[in-house]
């Protein structure tokens, strides 16, 4: 099968893109609003982009309109927000966060996450989640053409919280953490982190 990406339409792209980058890693990003409101939300466009400075980013679609999503409206306001990592045991609430609550609602209180204050953020982060990044905006790029715009939040990485449990010798322990990832496009499908195969590299 050879397909050309600029003969297919939004929904196919999205479709091919989401099934062939798997699994993904998911970017649970807590933001604050300007009324002082906790917002929560899941994303599986995620990954790390530069070691020193440390720096990651994820990407935030648009509403079925074209309407900018709670996410990129908090992090335009506030140029912070938090990364939490999510696990298997996160994985119920976190699927819960990706529906399209209204704006003043604190998705925290809906799906039953605790809130605990960050170090050097304002946003705040999720003390079930075993690793949290606070984050500062450094750039926000746009792609595509409404109302299917993409945005890509990119931001420095300022403090890293790792729970004491998940390290051993300064070495996070990945079985233990069992980090869940995304597969294929629509949400249902999940993989776990937990076959793990090693290789040796050349010298």
């Amino acid at each position: 099968m050879i397909i050309n990406p600029r003969d297919l339409n939004w929904h196919k792209a999205h479709e091919l893109l989401a099934c062939v980058v798997t699994p993904r890693p998911i970017a649970f990003v807590s933001t604050i609003d300007k009324d002082g409101v906790y917002n929560l939300a899941p994303y599986s466009y995620f990954s790390p982009l530069c070691n020193v400075p440390m720096i990651v980013g994820f990407s935030v679609g648009r509403k079925s309109k074209g309407e900018k999503k709670d996410t990129l409206l908090n992090v335009e306001y506030s140029k912070e927000f938090v990364i939490n990592i999510v696990t298997e045991t996160l994985a119920n609430p976190m699927v819960k966060t990706a529906r399209a609550f209204p704006i003043h609602i604190d998705e925290f209180k809906e799906v039953g996450l605790t809130p605990i204050k960050a170090d050097l953020v304002k946003p705040p982060m999720v003390a079930e989640s075993p690793i949290n990044m606070e984050c500062r905006l450094m750039q926000i790029l746009e792609f595509g053409v409404a109302p299917k715009k993409n945005n890509f939040i990119i931001g420095e990485v300022v403090r890293v919280h790792i729970k004491d449990e998940f390290v051993v010798e300064d070495q996070i322990q990945a079985l233990k953490l069992k980090v869940i990832g995304r597969l294929g496009r629509e949400g249902r499908s999940y993989c776990r982190t937990i076959d793990i195969f090693e290789i040796p590299r050349p010298d």
